[in-house]
């Protein structure tokens, strides 16, 4: 994907209105590329062509940490964001192919905030596909509720795989036995699992990774990292074309290294404070006019045939 510059005559189709009819529906998002591993940055009317490429190409959606049944001074009302978010993406001029819900769809792991998500999300009529967040494994059996509602054909605790349009997806899940101060782990099985899955795949083929936690150190005094994430990224090293998707942070943060682009998503709940601003991670109260304008969604979109990517970060304001 190249940069252009929108201008009123529509070069490329795309007239200044349209573009700013894309940024409606982009929010205030950050649009990036991705090619050979390469970030290159557009500007704020870089959404227009965003919009071209989700026409053109195989888009998916990220939602994640929508802590159905928070009710705190950050945000009362929790449940009525996610709903704002949903219709957001209903109202998307391409429907993208699927969602990946990235971790704490609840927020007490309680039977009726799930049945309340899943009511919310499935009313939007896309496939979702989920790992699950520390807050969903909190209910009496261990996370048996979360594993009866998203376990099916799953191994151990939730994670998976699957391919579309020549990508291949693998869901994990690092929010089981966490290490001292909450960092994320995968476990001996779940590494194992994951370098026989990715025996059949050619190092041609793009790789995205999903887990709640992120998969790099932002800042482990917080929790916020992956105790054992090398060994994980080391079974990826020889694949060309890898991009890993977090949520727990409730912010963005992108990192690229080698070959793997890591990015982290907003919350569509409640904001949490830049790493090491505060004197702990959680629910961070703001003004209520700023609230939505730190909470939203992604729109990730993969250029058929290609390995171009492109991550769209949109708020909810």
């Amino acid at each position: 994907m190249t940069h252009h510059h929108d201008d009123d005559n529509g070069r490329d189709g795309i007239s200044r209105r349209h573009a700013l009819e894309c940024m409606i529906w982009a929010g205030t998002g950050v649009l990036w590329t991705i090619s050979g591993g390469i970030p290159v940055s557009l500007n704020l009317l870089g959404a227009a062509k965003a919009a071209e490429a989700m026409a053109s190409g195989f888009t998916f959606l990220q939602i994640s940490d929508s802590h159905i049944g928070f009710d705190k001074a950050a945000n009362p009302h929790a449940i009525d964001t996610l709903k704002e978010a949903m219709g957001k993406i209903q109202a998307l001029p391409q429907k993208p192919a699927f969602m990946i819900h990235t971790g704490d769809i609840t927020h007490l792991s309680k039977a009726a905030q799930f049945d309340n998500a899943a009511q919310i999300i499935g009313g939007a009529g896309f496939d979702v596909h989920y790992v699950p967040g520390e807050h969903d494994l909190i209910d009496d059996g261990n996370g048996k509720a979360y594993l009866d509602r998203y376990g099916k054909g799953t191994k151990g605790a939730g994670w998976y795989s699957f391919d579309q349009n020549g990508v291949h997806f693998v869901a994990l899940v690092n929010v089981v036995n966490l290490k001292a101060g909450g960092l994320g782990n995968l476990g001996g099985e779940q590494l194992a699992w994951l370098a026989d899955d990715l025996k059949a795949v050619s190092a041609s083929t793009p790789i995205v990774v999903f887990a709640h936690i992120p998969l790099w150190a932002i800042y482990p005094e917080w929790g916020w990292g992956t105790d054992d994430a090398a060994q994980a990224l080391g079974l990826l090293k020889g694949f060309g074309s890898v991009t890993v998707l977090n949520g727990h942070i409730h912010q963005i943060m992108q990192k690229v290294e080698g070959n793997v682009t890591f990015h982290t998503a907003r919350s569509t709940a409640f904001p949490q404070p830049a790493p090491g601003t505060a004197q702990s991670p959680g629910p961070m109260t703001v003004p209520a006019g700023q609230l939505r304008g730190l909470l939203g969604t992604s729109s990730v979109s993969v250029k058929q045939g290609g390995q171009d990517l492109a991550i769209i970060d949109s708020t909810l304001a």
